[in-house]
């Protein structure tokens, strides 16, 4: 399994999506994640935006996942 944001009955973390494109919604930016959780895979346009997750920082506040890189969706 790749680590993607899939919805179980786990505990989940805030997360947070840094760079990539800037027409990137606020409100996408907002992520809901695994405490194990390494990357985060967000659907958009006819390809995926990749972001993968950086060091954690204070308790109190959203992890951050860094963009890495986007993969177009095979047609």
């Amino acid at each position: 399994m790749d680590n993607e944001l899939i919805a179980d009955d786990g505990p989940f973390i805030d997360a947070v999506l840094d760079g990539g494109p800037a027409d990137i919604p606020a409100v996408s930016r907002r992520q809901r994640a695994t405490p194990e959780q390494l990357k985060i895979k967000l659907p958009r346009y006819n390809g995926y935006e990749h972001f993968e997750r950086t060091a954690d920082g204070a308790p109190d506040q959203p992890v951050v996942f860094r963009w890495a890189f986007r993969t177009r969706i095979a047609e």
